[in-house]
């Protein structure tokens, strides 16, 4: 007779009979009578285990998964990360634990004790959020570095979730902006416009959204704007282009940043992409976005020659495969062009 609930220890009595308890470290442990399996045992493991749980002066418990997210969440490793990606982060670890362990058990994932840990408890998780593959992959990253970091601080002596794989999905993404669009949006909003402006701070710097908010007039010296990436704290020097030089010194801008609301404020990321999404909606371009600049400046970098060291460079990659992705579109782009007569035979009509 065997029972693989969590809290649960077992010992016998002096006619050899098997007793089961539910134990949390600190607190006294409470008989279990009936045999594991049956509902009046799970019913009691519940209520022992609730009433435990509510007792303020629980000690918590040194061996579970939610208790090592905890460390975790106080480690060096987490403390390097932005602020955003350790809200995002701890928002994800924080919704996992919050969950069954397993179906029809009624321990949650922090209550699971380390050394009960298994890959299927992470494939669990991650398929759990099979219908939106890019959430079940952030799932299995963040289990990742939680326990990356327990085994360095000899918390855990292997990684119960090493080889869980991330889904395989084709990803969409946004697609660049067609040079046609570009000038479907000038056309749009001219030189002097609060639009103009963000199109061009996005297009001839290559920043995300989340920089381009960011970007003033104390970023830059000797016509360089220099600033830390948002999103990976990539430090960029990036020249300023003459024909953004004009568009700024047309348009009025705020004091700390380039952008700012009708009121007068820096936007928020959020507020910036609904309002960008907004006017591009106006302009009647309802298939492009604020990223898809990134991606125009990228293709338009790389058809003018731009290496792949040069557009990691530009644009703040530290993957090589990104800046190669443009790199080769262009260059079978030019291939192409060049040699497509090839395939007409000499002296056809």
């Amino acid at each position: 007779m065997d029972c693989d609930l969590p809290y649960i220890m077992k010992d016998k009595d002096r006619h050899g009979n098997i007793r089961f308890y539910v134990r949390i470290v600190g607190k006294p442990k409470v008989r279990l009578k009936d045999p594991p399996g049956s509902s009046t045992f799970l019913k009691a493991y519940t209520a022992a285990l609730d009433a435990l749980k509510k007792d303020k002066k629980t000690v918590e418990a040194t061996d579970t998964l939610g208790w090592l997210v905890g460390q975790y969440f106080k480690s060096h490793p987490f403390r390097q990360l932005d602020g955003r990606s350790q809200r995002v982060r701890e928002s994800i670890l924080n919704e996992c634990l919050a969950e069954p362990a397993k179906i029809g058990h009624p321990f949650l994932m922090r209550d699971v004790p380390l050394k009960m840990l298994e890959p299927k408890a992470l494939k669990v998780l991650r398929d759990r959020k099979a219908k939106t593959p890019g959430a079940a992959n952030n799932r299995v990253k963040a289990f990742r570095a939680v326990m990356k970091w327990a085994f360095e601080a000899e918390h855990v002596k292997t990684d119960p979730f090493n080889g869980v794989a991330r889904l395989q999905y084709q990803k969409e993404g946004f697609r660049a902006w067609t040079s046609d669009e570009v000038k479907q949006f000038e056309a749009f909003y001219p030189i002097g416009t609060k639009e103009r402006l963000a199109l061009a701070l996005m297009l001839f710097t290559g920043v995300r959204r989340s920089d381009a908010v960011r970007l003033g007039p104390q970023h830059v010296k000797d016509e360089i704007l220099t600033f830390a990436t948002q999103k990976t704290s990539t430090e960029l020097h990036l020249p300023i282009l003459p024909e953004l030089r004009a568009i700024i010194d047309a348009t009025p801008t705020g004091k700390t940043t380039f952008l700012v609301t009708e009121y007068g404020k820096p936007f928020a990321v959020a507020g910036f992409g609904n309002w960008f999404r907004e006017r591009c909606d106006r302009a009647k371009l309802t298939e492009v976005s604020a990223h898809g600049l990134r991606k125009a400046g990228a293709v338009i970098a790389a058809e003018n020659g731009a290496t792949e060291k040069q557009l990691m460079a530009i644009f703040g990659w530290e993957d090589a495969k990104q800046a190669a992705h443009y790199s080769k579109s262009a260059n079978q782009k030019k291939l192409a062009k060049d040699a497509m007569h090839l395939l007409v035979q000499p002296g056809s009509s």
